[in-house]
């Protein structure tokens, strides 16, 4: 049985304040129900608040169950025919209807707590938007580092994980999103222009770290330290390069979930 949709029609809002959760998903119906789940119980941080909150699914050219495990969360489809991540980011944010944007991967679960950090951010005039640091349970020593060294470097360089992304929308708008020039990273090169414009508007970017997002290690689990080790030394030697070629980005395009 579907859930009663959460989605709002503009002028139920106009008055109020709208939050958009939008999620990028390709061929997610093992972890996107879990997400969902997860997304409307932590919702009750901003009804809480008097706040209304619509979810917003981007289905990624998906060949499994995934935009029909959406709708029956009560997430509003919308479609993107080419696999590329920035590509699915843009069509669920364009979609968006709300003042806010909060981004979160399909294989992720945000908690009321990090919704509440989210909140507390979002009424403060000076932030543009901001991300989190990231939890994965279960995972090796070597992982872990490299876990801790992203933490760190996020929180300095106030640098977004994809998996959890939030602005104005209008800021989203105002940058023209995410780059589709990039297949993989496009969210340090988005980070990098809302700073730019935030810099611009004396605003700032806010990176959440009393609390950080749950987030799956199935990466971790598909592909080995050698994989991993391989890509990151790809990219360091090419410039970067080869994050702007799906060709050279299985990690992410592969299909293996």
């Amino acid at each position: 049985m579907a859930l009663r949709p959460l989605q709002y029609p503009l002028n139920a809002v106009q008055s109020g304040v709208l939050i958009s959760v939008a999620i990028p998903a390709y061929n997610e119906e093992k972890l996107l129900p879990q997400t969902l789940r997860a997304i409307r119980k932590a919702g009750c941080v901003f009804t809480d608040r008097g706040w209304k909150l619509e979810m917003v699914v981007c289905d990624n050219n998906s060949t499994d169950q995934t935009a029909e495990i959406a709708r029956e969360f009560g997430a509003r489809v919308v479609h993107e025919r080419h696999n590329q991540i920035s590509r699915a980011r843009n069509a669920a944010g364009q979609a968006a209807q709300g003042s806010w944007i909060v981004f979160v991967d399909a294989d992720s679960q945000p908690s009321q707590a990090l919704f509440e950090a989210t909140a507390e951010a979002m009424d403060n005039d000076s932030v543009i938007g901001g991300g989190c640091t990231i939890h994965m349970s279960g995972i090796p020593i070597w992982a872990r580092f490299w876990l801790g060294t992203w933490n760190l470097s996020s929180r300095i360089m106030r640098w977004p994980a994809g998996s959890y992304i939030f602005c104005r929308a209008a800021a989203f708008r105002d940058v023209d999103g995410f780059s589709t020039e990039f297949y993989a990273g496009e969210e340090l090169d988005f980070g990098e222009r809302l700073k730019k414009l935030a810099r611009k508007k004396d605003q700032h970017l806010h990176i959440i770290s009393r609390t950080s997002l749950t987030t799956s290690p199935r990466k971790l689990d598909l592909y080995s330290p050698l994989d991993f080790a391989r890509i990151c030394l790809s990219t360091v030697f090419t410039g970067g390069r080869t994050l702007r070629q799906a060709s050279t980005c299985g990690w992410w395009y592969d299909g293996r979930r």
